[in-house]
């Protein structure tokens, strides 16, 4: 299992549409991926589920990816979120 944590940058926090990119980008990995902010935890391939989330600007996420490409979808999670939130 890979892990990462992130503190939110976007002034406008997790919004649709950074977190319909990264959903897509998530869905390529066949690793199942998780978001948790807190006691909250969402499947990082379902945009209803990241968004019901509501993550702000200065919260902490932690992205886990555990799977045959564990390793790839971390570093891609990773590479995202520092490009966009």
């Amino acid at each position: 299992m890979r892990e990462i944590s992130w503190t939110i940058t976007d002034p406008d926090g997790v919004h649709a549409r950074p977190a319909g990119k990264f959903v897509e980008l998530m869905q390529r990995y066949s690793s199942d991926i998780t978001i948790t902010r807190g006691d909250k935890t969402a499947d990082a391939k379902k945009l209803f589920a990241l968004m019901k989330m509501r993550i702000k600007l200065g919260e902490i996420i932690v992205v886990k990816a555990c799977g045959g490409d564990e390793e790839e979808a971390a570093a891609a999670a990773l590479g995202f979120l520092k490009e966009h939130l």
